[in-house]
This record gives C-alpha cells, sequence and structure tokens, in this order.
C-alpha cells in the first residue's frame, strides 16, 4: 500500500473500562503494560510498522497521561509536520457532550478526515493487544469488496476479558454481532479494528447523527448489517483483550512464556514506546529472580519469582515477590512478601508485611500508597 494511502484513528471514546483502580487516574490506553510499555503502544507501533504516517488519536476522559506519554509522537517517528500524529481532545460544550458516542465528536473533528488524502481508514480501539499487520488486512479489505472489513479473532469461552462476539455465513460475510453482553452462540469475537473507505465513514457520521444515533459500532455498523457489505478478516496471532482486572493480570502473567513475549512485541514488528534512559537493573549478593521480567532500574536484594517488575522497582533484602506486577518506582520493605498482587506507581510496601491475593482477583494497591 502506499504510505498515505491509509488514515490510522485510535478511538479511545467510551473505551471499556473495568480496570478498577489502575484507571482512576488514567484512561486505559495509559495503563502500563509489560514492564515499560502502555497498552496504546501495540495498536500505535502496529500502525507505523504498517506504514500508516498519519495517526488521529481521538481521546475522551483522563488523558494527562496520554498527552505525557505521545507527546509529539517522536518515538514512533510520527512527529512530522505534515503527517504524524494529531492527539484530538473532545469538543464539549457542557458535561452532556461527553456522554455522547464517537460519531459525535467525529463530526465535530470532520475537518481532519476532509483534508487528508487518503482514501482508507483504519479504526481501532486500545485495549486489543496485539501486534498486526495492517497492510494485509487493507488488501483483504480491496479483494473482498467489502463496504467495512471487521477483524476478528478466534477464541475459545475461556478468554479473559470482554469482547463482542460475532457470527459469518460461509462466505465470510458477518451476519450477526452482539453487544458487549449479549450471549451469540460463535467462537469469533470483534477485536474492535474497523477498515473503510474514508467517504463511507463520513457518510455514516453524517447519516446516523441525524437519525438521531451516535455510537459506530452499535448503530452505524450493527444497525447495518442488512445494508452494507460487512466482512470479517480473521486475525490468527496473539490477542490479548484487556478491559477488566483478571484480564490485565492474566495477560501480563502471559507475557513470562518466551514464546509469547516474541510473537507479541517483535513479529511482524517491534513494539515502540515512550523511551526512558535507566542504568541496568542490579542484582545484589544474594539476590534471586526465577521466570521475570525485570526492567531497568530496578535494584533486587531479595527474590522475584513469577514477576513483572517495571523500572525504578526496588525489592529489599529478604523481600519475596511471586505471580506480581509491580509497576515504576514500587519498593518493597525488608522482609515483606507480596503474592498475586498488582502495585500501582510508586507504591511502598513497608518492612515485615505480607500482602496476598489469588489469580482471579489480585490484590490492587493504587498509585503512591503506603502499606
Amino acid at each position: 500500500m502506499k504510505r498515505d494511502q491509509i488514515l490510522g484513528v485510535i478511538n479511545l471514546i467510551h473505551e471499556p473500562d473495568e480496570l478498577e483502580a489502575l484507571t482512576a487516574g488514567r484512561c486505559p490506553a495509559t495503563v502500563p503494560f509489560g514492564a515499560r510499555y502502555r497498552l496504546i503502544d501495540f495498536t500505535l507501533s502496529s500502525m507505523v510498522n504498517s506504514g500508516i504516517s498519519k495517526v488521529a488519536v481521538f481521546a475522551h476522559t483522563k488523558y494527562r497521561s496520554l498527552m505525557d506519554h505521545l507527546g509529539s509522537g517522536r518515538h514512533w517517528d510520527l512527529h512530522h509536520r505534515q503527517n504524524g500524529l494529531f492527539v484530538l481532545p473532545p469538543i464539549a460544550d457542557d458535561m452532556s457532550d461527553l456522554r455522547k458516542g464517537d460519531l459525535y465528536q467525529f463530526f465535530q473533528h470532520r475537518d481532519y478526515f476532509m483534508r487528508s488524502q487518503a482514501e482508507f481508514v483504519v479504526i481501532t480501539r486500545s485495549h486489543m493487544i496485539c501486534n498486526i499487520d495492517f497492510n494485509r488486512v487493507v488488501r483483504s479489505h480491496i479483494a473482498s469488496g467489502a463496504d467495512i472489513t471487521a477483524i476478528c479473532s478466534r477464541a475459545g469461552e475461556g478468554l479473559p476479558g470482554r469482547a463482542r462476539k460475532v457470527k459469518m455465513d460461509e462466505s465470510g460475510r458477518i451476519i450477526a454481532m452482539q453487544d458487549h453482553y449479549g450471549r451469540l452462540k460463535s467462537d469469533l469475537i470483534s477485536m474492535e479494528m474497523y477498515v473503510m473507505k474514508k467517504e463511507l465513514l463520513l457518510e455514516l457520521v453524517e447519516t446516523s447523527l441525524a437519525e438521531g444515533q451516535d455510537h459506530l459500532v452499535r448503530h452505524a455498523i450493527m444497525g447495518r448489517l442488512d445494508k452494507l457489505e460487512v466482512r470479517g478478516y480473521v486475525y490468527e496471532g496473539y490477542l490479548g483483550v484487556i478491559n477488566t482486572v483478571a484480564s490485565y493480570y492474566a495477560n501480563s502473567m502471559n507475557l513470562l512464556d518466551p514464546a509469547v513475549w516474541r510473537e507479541l512485541f517483535f513479529t511482524p514488528g517491534p513494539i515502540y514506546t515512550k523511551v526512558k534512559d535507566e542504568p541496568p537493573a542490579s542484582y545484589m549478593e544474594g539476590a534471586k529472580s526465577i521466570n521475570s521480567l525485570i526492567a531497568n532500574g530496578c535494584v533486587v536484594e531479595g527474590t522475584v519469582i513469577n514477576s513483572i517488575l517495571f523500572r525504578g522497582v526496588h525489592v529489599n533484602k529478604g523481600a519475596v515477590i511471586r505471580n506480581s506486577i509491580i509497576m515504576q518506582n514500587g519498593e518493597i520493605g525488608i522482609g515483606s512478601a507480596v503474592d498475586h498482587v498488582i502495585l500501582d506507581k510508586e507504591v511502598h510496601i513497608e518492612a515485615g508485611r505480607d500482602i496476598r491475593g489469588v489469580h482471579d482477583s489480585p490484590f490492587i494497591a493504587v498509585k503512591r500508597k503506603v502499606i
């Protein structure tokens, strides 16, 4: 595909969020993941690796950390004057406008779409963690002659996270799509990624709003399955759906499998993030680390087993971390033990504490909490 033929849109408006304390002060897109990344890095990097040079991020609420993380887009090579990264905050005359759907915000920012020469639009969310080649999807979309292509994945009943199920006929056309809590019998789920022509998107925005409908999927797509040809593209790679605490924990622990790590972070291209220079992790005398991801800047004096440590975490002497996620600049005090916990940034566990959760319901500490 030509470099300027595809326009990327990362839609954060009313993104599903049951992440509790993890999104108390941030939007789901900027939840830390994988020792040094944020959730939005995966979609954004996939777009960049696919040659998409113009990407709009439609922000909604709690987007201060989003602005800080994305900056000018330099870390994704999206800091160009004409193309590049555009963060578009919501346009709202009063608080009631924030409750309106994504089509309303697309309409408010319609000049962004109209100024682009791109023929196709790829619309995604941030809570679907994968490493995908959008060029291949767009080529399939063109070859099929579909109005809209919905990217799907085959998932069993045990998939952590909440996702919308879809049903395709033998020709690949989507004939049914449920809302997030429906009971459609199908092993296919929507990855909330859609490809269509830019002109069709603008037409759907105007006609849906004129009919009092303001949600892209629920109204413009699901409500027109009988009128539009919506086809499914089945993605075969690793997919993590992260919009609940249990799904965040489960997908984080999956990263301890080297095969999952390699596929998610390096195939078909690398995942980029905001670079923060830190010294290598330091392992002091008596330190022990087993099957763990430990980022730069950590100081380990105790024991870390089956866990993920973000930058700058300090594990004091005699401390034991098991099956846990410790975010940036956390500290585990002398002789303390944590098991099945998620500690947000800068949480301090004092000496001699014993904190435990369970796999399906890990203990969570909010940012800067002292325990």
